[in-house]
């Protein structure tokens, strides 16, 4: 494979997921803040910026675990890990996409520049913050749900109570998304003492995921209707639950192909999301 597919494959390009997962909450806060009419220079930067820092913290993570990786099944051939390519290379793609991604808000307002800093800081150590919290996809669920405060400050000019919520809400979603996901490494996990909340929740692993599931929607519902949002919204909701309770059906028995493939599948629970806010403010 050449320099340019290896590049690629770190920055997970190959893989969208990632950038869908923080694309949905950043797009649900631009449409909220906005009562339904982003500004289309607002949108562009905050869709592009969601893909380039993304891609930078999947950089940053590869690089911090390059000594780890090797040791779990899933990741062991990755391009840093692999030795394919190295180290330094990895931190230059990070920064360069990190300072594209500041250069694409520098139109914006000085809080949404500020805000932005704090967002690249806690993108930086989120795979250092998993060496020693239990639960370190809270944290990630902060990471990726920065642009909820950050759209909020841009179209607004500050961070309303609302913003917190919402992103509240994303910490929740994050735990379970993401204990799904670690659910497919956990024995890899424990073999080299890697800390996740597959790990710390151990045989109520399931219920705590659903707990979660719960937990965000119903935050996502009450934030909804303060912000004026009311029946396709929730019907947005319920869709988003009924699309939990099938991950239900693929998490129960702990297999691990079935546990990422309910990963995956939180695109649509997120575009269920998005679709009942835009729908709403737009025929509600």
């Amino acid at each position: 494979m050449n320099k340019l597919g290896l590049y690629i494959r770190l920055v997970r390009l190959d893989k969208p997921i990632g950038i869908l997962l923080l694309l949905w909450p950043t797009l649900i806060a631009l449409w909220i803040a906005s009562r339904g009419v982003p500004d289309p220079l607002y949108l562009l930067i905050f869709a592009l910026g969601t893909a380039l820092m993304r891609s930078a913290g999947c950089a940053i993570n590869d690089y911090a675990d390059r000594d780890i990786d090797k040791h779990v099944k899933r990741t062991a051939e990755r391009p840093l890990t692999s030795g394919r390519i190295k180290g330094k290379e990895a931190l230059a793609i990070a920064a360069a996409l990190a300072l594209a991604s500041f250069a694409l808000i520098l139109p914006l307002n000085a809080l949404t520049r500020e805000l932005s800093v704090a967002a690249v800081l806690i993108a930086a150590s989120y795979p250092y913050f998993k060496r020693f919290f239990a639960i370190p996809q809270a944290y990630l669920g902060i990471a990726f749900g920065f642009g909820i405060p950050m759209a909020f400050a841009a179209v607004q000019g500050q961070v309303p109570a609302l913003a917190w919520g919402l992103l509240l809400a994303n910490v929740f979603w994050a735990v379970a998304y993401d204990t799904e996901y670690a659910m497919v490494d956990r024995d890899d996990d424990l073999k080299i003492g890697i800390r996740t909340s597959a790990i710390t929740f151990g045989r109520f692993d399931v219920a705590a995921v659903m707990l979660c599931y719960g937990a965000a929607l119903a935050l996502d519902l009450v934030c909804g209707w303060l912000a004026g949002l009311r029946w396709l919204f929730v019907a947005g909701i319920a869709i988003a639950a009924v699309i939990a309770l099938y991950h239900y059906t693929l998490i129960k028995e702990r297999d691990r192909m079935r546990c990422f493939a309910a990963f995956r599948h939180n695109n649509w629970l997120g575009a269920a999301l998005f679709a009942g806010v835009a729908l709403d403010y737009a025929f509600g």
